[in-house]
């Protein structure tokens, strides 16, 4: 059985309706019928608010399904998030030298150094993206 549904029926069991444990959990009902429809996943934090409010244990909530544990290890794996954030910043500084650089020997050729800030451009936002994921 996948966790929305797990959550859907350990809430009905509890005798609670939506905006109940939205109200608990300070959240919205909108977020609690996206998790019990598996639109998104509640957070680390949350599953342990549910199990608590729900009186089930984590292991109920969590075994067999491989979405949730795929996401959950995604989002809170710090490592490699880390990892991403060095690598963005590495091809970050490489192109900014890359483009300092070659303004230096190529100042006629004005396509190049456009297609250069580009890339910059590009593993600018790639940067910023994970700066804001990680936050």
């Amino acid at each position: 059985m996948e966790i929305g549904q797990k959550l859907k029926n350990a809430r009905i069991q509890s005798g609670m309706i939506q905006e109940n444990v939205a109200e608990k959990l300070n959240v919205s009902r909108q977020t609690i019928s996206n998790w019990e429809n598996e639109k998104s996943y509640p957070d680390i934090i949350n599953i342990i608010e549910l199990s608590n409010l729900y009186s089930i244990s984590l292991d109920v909530l969590l075994k067999g399904d491989e979405k949730m544990m795929e996401y959950l290890e995604e989002s809170t794996n710090v490592v490699k998030s880390n990892k991403k954030m060095i690598w963005a910043i590495m091809v970050n500084i490489m192109v900014v030298v890359l483009l300092i650089t070659l303004n230096m020997f190529l100042p006629d050729n004005q396509y190049f150094l456009v297609g250069i800030f580009s890339l910059m451009v590009i593993t600018s936002s790639a940067l910023l993206y994970q700066i804001i994921k990680k936050f």
